[in-house]
């Protein structure tokens, strides 16, 4: 009896002798008698950067500037206002503004109002806007285009009842104040209903802007002066711990550590006759019986290979038994993204017996049985190794559970 490893995505010759050294061990141990050997694939099959990495901004084309630009900084800012539409009126709320000798607040000038009538004038503009909006106008016609009309009054609802906004009303003491206070709320607004449209909205920036705009100027601000104290204190909060900043600041390594696991799977499902050819020369090479065992992507090529032969009648000779551990085959095949198998299709005659192994932590394990239900062939088994995703996709090598099954299926296919 032989046994033959094949490896998953992303491991390159180093890993790949450290992974193997588990699983020889464990199996020899278990099976004296059996010769158990290695398909190492990941430097001739596996995923490089051809061209150095040239087409991923910030990792050194030319004219592509790596460091964070105004852009940057004013996506971040909205997507801190996406995840939290009242965050600016909670930092006026809490801090206020600061208000030097100087300032005024506009008392005594004429056709002025003192700050606090016109910021109640202004909380109770944001109250009536849900009755004006959907009259009609740009604003209605902007909300429609944008995806945006169906959840607007419920964000004007939210920000214009929101203890925050009362608060930072409270907490404006001039006219400047005021005016700043219509921006936000207007930001507040606007990022409410973006994120109640989520996906479904169709919305630019320049529409974004706009409607910020519009909804300022009816609340009685000046649209052309952006928030002052709390844009900025968000501002430079959003480029600290917002996703976008990270992604971009990152994305360059990101990408290039992320290339040999995802690129594999990538290159596999473009170009996967070459692997498919690799292992079949490598499970024939040698007489006997053979339990095949692939990880992750490996498992994947595996399943394609033998469904694919037994499909043309010509079954890979002398393979028993086929154990897939932490593998994407049943994923694939639902999605009808598996080369092997036909979406909807049973498993071909000549297909071998099917052990799958999976972790419920592992996200990149799936159930096989229940996507091939009746068929006799197929069983899955459940691993615990109590580790979190991703440790928990390599940790099955170490897990006597694992060789316990694997011992077990070959006793029920009486392979010897």
């Amino acid at each position: 009896m032989r046994f033959l490893f094949v490896h998953g995505t992303g491991v390159r010759r180093e890993r790949h002798e450290t992974l193997f050294a588990l699983v020889k061990g464990a199996l020899t141990a278990r099976f004296p008698g059996a010769a158990v050997d290695s398909c190492f694939w990941g430097e001739r099959f596996g995923a490089t950067l051809g061209a150095g990495g040239r087409s991923v901004p910030g990792l050194g084309a030319p004219g592509d500037p790596a460091a964070p630009d105004a852009a940057d900084a004013e996506t971040a800012e909205w997507a801190l206002l996406l995840a939290d539409p009242l965050c600016e009126l909670r930092v006026l709320a809490e801090a206020g503004w600061d208000t030097g000798p100087d300032e005024g607040d506009g008392f005594g000038m004429p056709g002025v109002q003192s700050a606090g009538a016109g910021v109640l004038q202004l909380l109770d503009r944001l109250g009536e806007l849900p009755a004006i909006a959907p009259a009609g106008g740009e604003l209605a016609a902007l909300l429609r285009g944008a995806g945006l009309a169906a959840g607007f009054p419920a964000a004007l609802e939210a920000v214009a009842g929101s203890a925050e906004a009362a608060r930072a009303g409270e907490r404006a003491t001039g006219q400047p104040q005021a005016r700043e206070l219509a921006t936000a709320l207007a930001r507040a607004v606007t990022a409410a209903a973006l994120a109640s449209a989520g996906a479904e909205a169709d919305c630019t920036a320049v529409e974004r802007d706009r409607l910020v705009e519009l909804l300022t100027t009816r609340l009685g601000g000046d649209a052309r002066v952006p928030g002052g104290r709390a844009a900025a204190v968000l501002g430079r909060l959003a480029l600290r711990v917002t996703t976008q900043p990270l992604l971009n600041a990152w994305r360059p390594s990101l990408t290039v550590g992320a290339t040999p696991a995802l690129g594999d799977i990538l290159r596999y499902q473009s170009r996967g006759e070459g692997l498919r050819e690799f292992l079949h020369a490598r499970i024939t090479a040698e007489p006997g019986p053979t339990v095949l065992i692939g990880h992750s992507l490996g498992g994947i090529a595996l399943v394609d290979l033998l469904a694919l032969a037994a499909a043309r009648g010509e079954p890979v000779p002398g393979v028993e038994l086929l154990v897939t551990v932490g593998s994407q085959a049943p994923f694939l095949y639902e999605l009808g993204a598996l080369t092997g198998i036909a979406p909807g299709t049973k498993l071909p005659y000549a297909f071998p017996h099917w052990l799958n192994i999976y972790d419920r932590q592992d996200v990149l394990s799936y159930l096989a049985g229940p996507v091939f239900p009746g068929d006799p062939r197929v069983s899955d088994h459940r691993i615990t190794s109590r580790q979190p995703f991703p440790a928990c996709h390599s940790a099955y090598w170490k897990q006597a559970a694992l060789y316990e099954r694997i011992e077990q299926a070959v006793a029920e296919a009486e392979i010897g």
